[in-house]
């Protein structure tokens, strides 16, 4: 089978996510790293595109001149991932569906949820794949929790608790640090800071494992640091339209705490664990029974889990992994067949919706508020 043609916009020389992505599109041989416009500095991006491979002629300076190329080739990109800072999400993303080309957009994908819309709007009348990438819910064993949680296994579920919790922002004299800075600043970041950057990670893993959408929430927003702007840790409750009741919190001055992202879902008749620090191991406990500890690799895993286990029992599948299940489930979904696992553009729409009403909650002193874009409130 041929190998798709994949681009990249952004992720340049020292960006975080960058290899990440150059590395999962790569894992399984189902993607050729074909185009690529890094970096904003032209020249730079050239430079280092040329370094890691491509062709002078698809080594580009500019988002815009490799959107005007690569839509008039034969062999135009099949895919191309956008990992730019995130006030260019909706341009970007925007431009390419219009040209015919399938998107993959680093999170969030907009900054409004106007802008969210219209994207979910385009991918439908371009019949493109707009996905986002909201990669943990990609590991092996956070798609064993969703296909337990789906047949029934933990009971209809009652609550579920979620957090993603580091500190690496905590030291007040590290606030003017630029890679900190931007995250705090409105005008980079956004109307929310901790929640948008990391929150909704959360908030995302809550609604795939539940199988369900959040309908409304109460937020209490701080920073901590009185420098910043924007918060740097969010408590926010929430309902999902089936009855859950979701509590999260997320923060960036939690010091001692590394990656911090967890989940905890509790049924009728059970309850499950998943870490990020611990990827490979689901914890279960049903009912006025023993935990248990589900190993990735194990037999008798749900299909969905072991279809993107690469390794044996025992061996460590890391980030870049996940990030390589979307691929695979994009480079799927491109042929025609489609996994109901990829987060798409309603993904997108719905996380910067509950961003904005996060924000609103927290100007209201926690007021429950309708967290659900206009387009699907009535749904």
């Amino acid at each position: 089978m041929a190998k798709l043609k994949w681009g990249m916009i952004g992720g340049g020389e020292g960006s975080q996510i960058g290899p990440a992505h150059r590395l999962g599109a790569q894992a399984d041989g189902l993607f050729e790293f074909t185009a690529g416009a890094l970096d904003h500095r032209a020249e730079v991006g050239r430079e280092y595109a040329m370094r890691l491979g491509l062709a002078e002629d698809r080594a580009y300076g500019s988002w815009q001149e490799m959107l005007a190329a690569e839509k008039h080739r034969d062999d135009r990109v099949d895919l191309v991932t956008v990992a730019t800072p995130n006030a260019t999400h909706f341009e970007i993303t925007k431009a390419f569906l219009e040209a015919g080309i399938n998107v993959l957009c680093e999170k969030p994908m907009t900054m409004s949820v106007e802008e969210g819309e219209e994207i979910v709007r385009v991918a439908a009348a371009t019949g493109k794949i707009c996905a986002v990438n909201y990669c943990y819910s990609a590991y092996p064993m956070v798609r064993q929790a969703r296909a337990m949680v789906r047949a029934g296994e933990v009971g209809k579920v009652r609550l579920v608790v979620t957090n993603f919790s580091h500190g690496h922002h905590g030291d007040a004299t590290d606030a003017d640090n630029p890679r900190v800075r931007w995250r705090y600043d409105p005008a980079m970041a956004g109307v929310s800071g901790q929640f948008a950057d990391c929150g909704i990670h959360a908030l995302h893993m809550a609604s795939f494992i539940c199988d369900d959408e959040v309908e409304k929430l109460s937020a209490d927003f701080a920073s901590t640091i009185p420098s910043r702007v924007l918060e740097d840790d969010a408590m926010v409750n929430f309902r999902m339209s089936g009855g859950t009741v979701g509590r999260l919190w997320t923060s960036s001055v939690a010091i001692g705490r590394q990656h911090g992202f967890d989940i905890q879902i509790f049924g009728e008749t059970g309850g499950l664990r998943w870490a990020s620090e611990q990827p490979n191991q689901l914890i279960y406990t049903p009912v006025g029974g023993r935990t248990q500890i589900i190993e990735k690799g194990e037999g008798g895993l749900h299909e969905d889990a072991a279809r993107l286990s690469r390794v044996a029992i025992a061996h460590p599948e890391g980030f870049p992994l996940a990030v390589a299940n979307i691929y695979c489930d994009l480079a799927d979904a491109i042929r025609g067949e489609a996994r109901d696992g990829l987060p798409n553009a309603s993904d997108g729409v719905r996380s910067i919706a509950a961003v904005h009403t996060a924000v609103a909650s927290a100007r209201e002193n926690g007021a429950w508020m309708d967290a659900r874009p206009p387009m699907f409130a009535g749904a």
